[in-house]
């Protein structure tokens, strides 16, 4: 059975596969400075082409392939909802296995790969998106633009806590960012020259700031766009790409979107480096503000390119999408052998410019290594693994 003619058959769209496959591409572009550089420093130099590179993603890829991704998520748990519905199943007890499975998983990758794991706090936000299964499309776009709101203000409040910090208690701000220094060399000399349990250790450590952090500075946009994924499914607006609300996000929305986040984008890479500064929280809070709007528009313009479900590249991208959980994993697999010291050693040898060509690569790669698995197996490896603790070996 061919990939569309499985997409069919299970009353899918390529429109989900394809929103995955890109984003999968922007997330690798995203997560490589956690890779290859300290987590409190990130690129230390951003001088000429790095500088450009490191503007490139910012404005184009970061805090917009994270919410495109949990998008994606919010229409897995609709679609999961509607399977158990046209089984006369249960969706409550397979639902809560799966999210329990993702917590496992995540605190693995964590473990053996990524500090920077999303899948323990998607874990977390799951738990709260089973409160909106009932909600109707409408309740839905109210609790998403409510949520993300919320978001919002919370980057801006640490942006003003920041600047406050900065100007009337500049010595400490000073320790404190000597302390972040210190940090970054301890997670060189664990990554960039110990052992693979050095690095484990180390990755623990990160996270555990990745966790709150991620939670309070992301957490809460990601939860807005798993609600309007969900709401997308209820409005049908995934099952018809040609649908006017996709047109309206491409023409009015992704200009507006990609503008604010160029100009978010130049603020923090106007530093010069990667460390924490006002003007690194004042482009954050920026691009925070007006990453909604790309996310909608680039939303609108994969579903122009999924309006005619055929075409080679555009069908071994969607099938690579369907494997998104081992894309990802395969991503931070890639990335520890090549800047961990246990592997390539790179960590810390390489500019912005050279990153994002890695990370390219690996990102490319890794859905296409997903789509040449997926036309060989009915599911990728992990998803095969999540599925079977999911319905226990039962469907």
């Amino acid at each position: 059975m061919t990939y569309l003619e499985e997409t069919k058959a299970a009353g899918r769209e390529i429109f989900p596969d394809l929103a995955r496959a890109f984003a999968l591409i922007g997330i690798a572009l995203v997560n490589v400075a956690i890779f290859a550089h300290p987590m409190t420093t990130g690129y230390t130099d951003l001088q000429g082409a790095d500088q450009w590179a490191y503007l490139g993603v910012t404005s184009f890829f970061m805090l917009k392939s994270y919410t495109l991704f949990s998008f994606m998520f919010g229409v897995g748990f609709a679609y999961q909802m509607m399977a158990a519905e046209r089984r006369s199943v249960g969706f409550a007890g397979r639902y809560w296995r799966r999210i329990f499975g993702l917590l496992i998983l995540g605190l693995l990758h964590v473990a053996l790969a990524f500090q920077g794991d999303i899948l323990v706090i998607y874990a977390i936000l799951g738990c709260f998106l089973f409160l909106f299964r009932k909600a109707s499309a409408k309740t839905l776009v109210r609790w998403g633009i409510g949520l993300y709101a919320l978001q919002f203000v919370v980057v801006l409040s640490a942006f003003g806590l920041f600047w406050l910090g900065a100007t009337f208690a500049p010595e400490q701000m000073a320790a404190e960012l000597e302390v972040n220094a210190a940090s970054a060399e301890v997670a060189r000399q664990a990554f960039g020259e110990g052992t693979f349990a050095d690095a484990m250790v180390q990755r623990f450590a990160d996270w555990s700031m990745v966790l709150v952090g991620g939670l309070f500075m992301q957490g809460i946009g990601a939860m807005s766009f798993f609600v309007f994924g969900l709401a997308a499914v209820r409005h049908e607006a995934i099952s018809d790409p040609r649908k006017p609300i996709w047109k309206t996000f491409r023409r009015f929305f992704l200009p507006v979107g990609v503008a604010g986040s160029i100009w978010g984008g130049w603020l923090m890479v106007s530093s010069g480096n990667g460390m924490m500064s006002v003007d690194m929280l004042a482009g954050m809070t920026v691009i925070t503000l007006f990453s909604p709007f790309s996310t909608a528009g680039y939303l609108g313009l994969i579903a122009k390119w999924a309006e005619v479900p055929e075409g080679r590249i555009k069908i071994f991208l969607a099938r690579g999408g369907t494997a998104s959980l081992t894309a990802y994993i395969l991503q931070s697999v890639l990335f520890s052998l090549i800047f961990n010291n246990y592997g390539l050693g790179l960590y810390g040898e390489i500019g912005a410019l050279g990153c994002v060509a890695i990370a390219l690569v690996v990102g490319f790669g890794s859905v296409a290594a997903a789509s040449v698995w997926r036309k060989a197996f009915s599911r990728g490896p992990l998803e095969v693994l999540l599925r079977g603790w999911t319905y226990l070996g039962a469907r």
